[in-house]
This record gives C-alpha cells, sequence and structure tokens, in this order.
C-alpha cells in the first residue's frame, strides 16, 4: 500500500446517493485504495438538515449546512456535488473549480446545460471534472465512449436511458394495462417521483442524450437541440398492436452521426423484438453503440439506485486520483476531444430525420377508403411495409387501421398524414410513432 497522504473529500448531499458513496467507500476501502494508490476518504458533507437521522455512518465527517463551506473547506480536494438540479450546483461546482479544487459531479442536468462554461473554467484552472454517474447508472458508459472506443468513428447511439419510462413500457406491455394505473404502481414503488414530468416528459432522457452524443461525435453540448417526445399519451392499443405486429415499443434516446450534421432526438420508438434492446425490461438501462471499427456494442445495467451511482461516483474520484500528479494535457478530455479539437456540428431538424413509421387511423367502414389512403401514401413517395386492419369494436361505424411504412423523410409523413386526416372517412387523429430497426 502507498503511502501517500489520503485524498479527501467533500461530499455535497448525503442523501440516497450521497449515503451510497459513503457506505461504498468505508465498506471497499482497502480495495479502492490499491487501485487508485492511496486511500480515500470523506471528511466533510452538507445536508440541509444536520441533524436529520440517516440510515448511513457518517462518524467522523465534518457536517455542515452550507454546501459552501465543504467548498472552502481547505483540507478538501476533490468535491463530490450530489445536490441535483442546477441552482446552486452551478455555483457551487464552478466555486470549487476555481479554488483549484477537483469535481465529480451526478449532474446530468447541470453537465447538460452548463458543461460548457463547466469544462471552459476546469481547463482554465487545470482541473478536472468526472461525470460517469450522470448518464446510466452504474454503467461505465462514457468510460467507454471516451476511452474504450476512442480508435472508432462513432455512428450512432441508441440507449434505453430513463429506467421509469422503460418500468412503465414493460409493464403496459407484458401485462396489458394502461400508461396511469402503470405510473401510480411506478410512484408507490419508488421508481418514479410523485412529480414524474421530468421522466415520462422526456427530459431526463434528453439531458443524458446530450452527454452522449457530445462525447461521442466531439461537438459541444447541445441540450437545447435535441427534439423530445415523452410517453404520456401513449395508449395500451398501440402497444398492444406493436406487439401483434412483432414490435416493442421503448423510449429512446438516438444520436446520429450524418455527413450533414447529428441527429439528436428522445421519443417512443417501435423495435423489432429480435433487436437487443427490445428486450431490457423493467427499469434497466442499455446503450448500444456503433462505432465504425468496433461495431455494435451494448452496455447494460443499473441506471439508477444508492450504490449502483455510488459506483460510477468512486470510479471517478479513483480516476481524478489516479491523475493527480500528471500533466493537464496528458488526462482524459472532458468530451473525448482536445478543447480546441472540438466541431460545433450543425443539429438535424426533425423534418429532414428519416425513419420508418407506425400509422394507427380510424376509417370509416366503408370501400374506397383504404385505397385513398395508400394512394395519398404512394403519391407522397411513402412504402408501405405491412397494413393490419382490424374488425368493428362493440357495431362501431370505424374500424382502426394499423400502417407500417418503410424509411422515409418526415417532412413526407407530415404532408401526407395532413392529407389523410383531411378524407371525410377518416375519424380523430392518426397516431404516428417512429419506428427503428438498428441495423
Amino acid at each position: 500500500m502507498s503511502s501517500l497522504s489520503p485524498v479527501r473529500i467533500g461530499l455535497l448531499g448525503v442523501g440516497t446517493v450521497g449515503g451510497g458513496t459513503v457506505t461504498v467507500l468505508r465498506r471497499n476501502a482497502d480495495v479502492i485504495a490499491r487501485r487508485a494508490g492511496r486511500p480515500i476518504e470523506v471528511i466533510a458533507a452538507s445536508a440541509r438538515d444536520i441533524s436529520k437521522p440517516r440510515d448511513v455512518e457518517l462518524s467522523g465527517i465534518e457536517l455542515f449546512s452550507d454546501p459552501f463551506d465543504v467548498v472552502r473547506h481547505p483540507d478538501v480536494d476533490v468535491v463530490v456535488e450530489l445536490i441535483g438540479g442546477t441552482d446552486p450546483a452551478r455555483a457551487l461546482v464552478v466555486a470549487a473549480l476555481q479554488s483549484s479544487k477537483h469535481v465529480v459531479t451526478a449532474n446530468k442536468a447541470l453537465i447538460a446545460l452548463h458543461g460548457n462554461e463547466i469544462f471552459d473554467v476546469a481547463h482554465r484552472t487545470q482541473t478536472m471534472v468526472g461525470f460517469e454517474a450522470a448518464v446510466a447508472g452504474a454503467i461505465p458508459v462514457i468510460k467507454a465512449v471516451r476511452e474504450g472506443l476512442s480508435g472508432n468513428r462513432v455512428e450512432w447511439i441508441a440507449g434505453i436511458i430513463n429506467g421509469t419510462c422503460n418500468y412503465i413500457l414493460s409493464a403496459m406491455s407484458a401485462e396489458g394495462r394502461d400508461f396511469d394505473e402503470v405510473l401510480n404502481e411506478a410512484q408507490t414503488l419508488g421508481y418514479a417521483e410523485a412529480d414524474p414530468a421530468f421522466d415520462i416528459d422526456g427530459i431526463d432522457a434528453a439531458h443524458k442524450l446530450t452527454i452522449l452524443a457530445a462525447i461521442a461525435f466531439g461537438s459541444p453540448l447541445q441540450f437545447d437541440r435535441v427534439y423530445i417526445e415523452g410517453i404520456s399519451r401513449l395508449a395500451k392499443v398501440d402497444v398492444e398492436y406493436a406487439k401483434q405486429l412483432g414490435y416493442q415499443i421503448k423510449h429512446l434516446g438516438l444520436a446520429i452521426q450524418r455527413a450533414d450534421g447529428i441527429e439528436l432526438r428522445v421519443h417512443p420508438t417501435l423495435l423489432p423484438e429480435r433487436q437487443i434492446l427490445a428486450n431490457v425490461d423493467g427499469v434497466m438501462n442499455a446503450i448500444m453503440i456503433n462505432g465504425d471499427a468496433a461495431g455494435p456494442t451494448l452496455y447494460y445495467g443499473a441506471g439508477a439506485g444508492a450504490e449502483a451511482t455510488a459506483s460510477a461516483v468512486i470510479a471517478d474520484i479513483v480516476d481524478v486520483v489516479r491523475s493527480l500528479g500528471a500533466e493537464p494535457g496528458a488526462r482524459v478530455p472532458h468530451l473525448a476531444f482536445q478543447p480546441d479539437a472540438l466541431a460545433q456540428s450543425p443539429i438535424i431538424e426533425m423534418p429532414e430525420v428519416e425513419t420508418a413509421y407506425y400509422l394507427r387511423l380510424s376509417a370509416i367502414d366503408e370501400p374506397g377508403v383504404l385505397a385513398e389512403v395508400t394512394r395519398i401514401l404512394g403519391n407522397g413517395g411513402i412504402s408501405i411495409e405491412a397494413i393490419l386492419q382490424q374488425e368493428p369494436e362493440n357495431n362501431a361505424t370505424s374500424v382502426p387501421v394499423i400502417i407500417l411504412t418503410h424509411r422515409v423523410i418526415e417532412k413526407a409523413i407530415d404532408q401526407a398524414v395532413t392529407e389523410i386526416e383531411a378524407l371525410p372517412q377518416i375519424v380523430d387523429k392518426i397516431v404516428r410513432l417512429r419506428m427503428e430497426n438498428l441495423a
């Protein structure tokens, strides 16, 4: 064991992940020290209520109610930010870096929204920012892209990166239940927050996709350019029809490198049942990355949880400790590419995105309607892969018709859907979902 003095950690937040970080650091102190080359110990921490009873043992740790007291602590070497949100996390992280303290964070919103500024401060102060835990919990996907795939030109990333959405969609598919019912269950089990909008509206997944795309393609973080669509309007009937046609619906984050720019999109997606990602169920996360040399690689594991996320936090702490004596230019760049080599690639707008489509329309049951629908699709250059026409339910005058298309540019579908909805025989709005086979 090295005789070097311990690296001293200041922890901002001792909630679920903070408590898990303390627990794992203490339980595995010997093996972590052997890997890092010197001991690592938490000496200070902040919490809103320092008198609140907690499940984690905090003896020997100086507690503060003001997180800035931890940042200013003269003995703290590395600040670990686990507060979440962007305020005051942004100010705390910047203050730590400006005080020449290294930072580790699990805060995906902070990195996605303010990472460009934070990494610039870190570059100027020659400090490090670790953020492995910001994406997919225990899965070391950032390290895989930044280091393991550094010899590749990454072509695309497709990820199930929000456990709440995946739990809801898995239960809807397996048990034939409605969205609201499964969401209530997820809240009861602690898989969804009391206010679940951040998850089910796709914001959380978009934060993570922003980070993955930046390190994969060598571009600055561009959260404001991500197309975001959640799952709250997804009907049970569409999940059932998808299954009949051999597909599963997953809430997918997609980052695709094209010759003319980058696609960044988060939305419900039909995947063929044979596709690996289609079989990732429950609260698990999985990311598939396609590199020109490596081909497709898959990263699967727990995307949340106290010790799962703590695993990634501690991996970053170990990386920081290992690099303490290294020249700043020898460290792994925050966004995988050297700061002066980042390129502002254009982001492809959704009307120019090409994908296949699932269309569900309700049509009056009379001759010639389907022929008129297919005529409109054909005039738009839209090729049909499959059609499923159901029997009328309860003597209804309209019937559900499901159409799967081959790949086509989105603005062509927009135009065709507008024309089809204008037909007098079409009842209600057309439901439209995107499809990918990840070939």
